[in-house]
């Protein structure tokens, strides 16, 4: 594993968000949805595309409270543009399982 220095670390921003909008992405290599994910006024609404569709559903996502890196460049995934990296863990069968704050956090705050 690569070390790197506190100081690469915090430029990472990582936020909190919640989706406001999730639609299944049939046209993905890879199952997935597409995802909306409001971060407050001051970055807004990003898109994202992600790997979750086993533990998650389209009618679940919105209301849910994400974490996401949101300062790395637009990147294409098929015909959808991906604003954002929502971050997640895998589980023991390497199923994708969102990173969520455990306590009402105010959207787009940042990881600290």
């Amino acid at each position: 594993m690569a070390e790197i220095s506190f100081d690469d670390f915090m430029k990472v921003d990582i936020r909190v968000g919640v989706v406001t909008k999730a639609e299944p992405y049939p046209e993905a290599r890879k199952p997935a949805f597409k995802l909306w994910v409001d971060f407050g006024p001051e970055l807004g609404e990003r898109k994202s595309s992600a790997q979750i569709t086993k533990h998650y559903t389209v009618d679940e996502l919105p209301g849910k409270k994400v974490m996401a890196v949101v300062n790395f460049p637009p990147r294409q995934i098929g015909k959808f543009m991906s604003e954002i990296l929502v971050l997640g863990v895998p589980d023991k069968d390497d199923e994708v399982v969102l990173l969520t704050p455990d306590k009402d956090v105010p959207i787009g705050g940042r990881l600290y």
